[in-house]
C-alpha cells in the first residue's frame, strides 16, 4: 500500500482497493449496492468505488438485512427501480434471496466473512446464496466486492 501511494500519489480506498482517478459517470444504469448489515460496508465500499472506476455512479443502502426488514421496506421503491443490484451479507446470507425476489434486474450477491457461530467465516452465506431459489442470481467468492462490480460492468453496457 505504501509503496503504491509513494510511487503514484494519494488515492481513494476502499477495503483494499485504490482508486487514482474517478472518471466522470459515463454509464447510466442505476446500479444498487445494498448491505445487510453495517459490518459488511468495507466489501460494499470496495464494490462502489469499483464501479465507480468503470463509469456508473451507484448508490449505497446500508443495514437493511432480515433482522431489520423493515428497514428495506421502507426502500422497496429504490430497489425496484434499480437495473442492477449487488447484495453484500454475511451470517446466512437471506438478503440476497430477498432482493432477488424483489427486482428484475441482474443480482450479483457477495458473501461477507462477517458474522459468528455457525457463519463460518462466509462459508454459510456463500451456500446460502447458491441454493438460493429467487432465480437468476448470480453470486461471487466470499469479500470479494471487487468482483461482484465488475461482474455488473459486464452486464450493464
Amino acid at each position: 500500500r505504501a509503496a503504491c501511494l509513494d510511487a503514484h500519489g494519494s488515492a481513494d480506498e476502499a477495503n483494499q482497493s485504490m482508486l487514482w482517478r474517478r472518471p466522470t459517470p459515463t454509464r447510466e444504469a442505476n446500479v444498487l449496492v445494498i448491505t445487510a448489515g453495517t459490518s459488511d460496508l468495507p466489501v460494499a465500499h470496495e464494490a462502489r468505488l469499483t464501479l465507480q472506476a468503470h463509469g456508473f455512479d451507484p448508490s449505497l443502502i446500508s443495514d437493511v438485512g432480515v433482522s431489520g426488514l423493515h428497514r428495506l421496506l421502507a426502500r422497496v421503491d429504490d430497489v425496484t427501480g434499480a437495473d442492477a443490484v449487488i447484495v453484500v451479507a454475511g451470517m446466512e446470507g437471506a438478503l440476497a434471496s430477498v432482493i432477488g425476489g424483489l427486482t428484475s434486474g441482474p443480482v450479483v450477491a457477495v458473501p461477507t466473512s462477517v458474522g459468528y457461530g455457525a457463519g463460518l467465516e462466509g462459508v454459510t452465506a456463500l451456500l446460502s446464496m447458491h441454493a438460493s431459489c429467487a432465480s437468476g442470481i448470480s453470486v461471487v467468492g466470499i469479500d470479494n466486492g471487487f468482483g461482484a462490480a465488475c461482474a455488473i460492468a459486464r452486464s450493464c453496457r
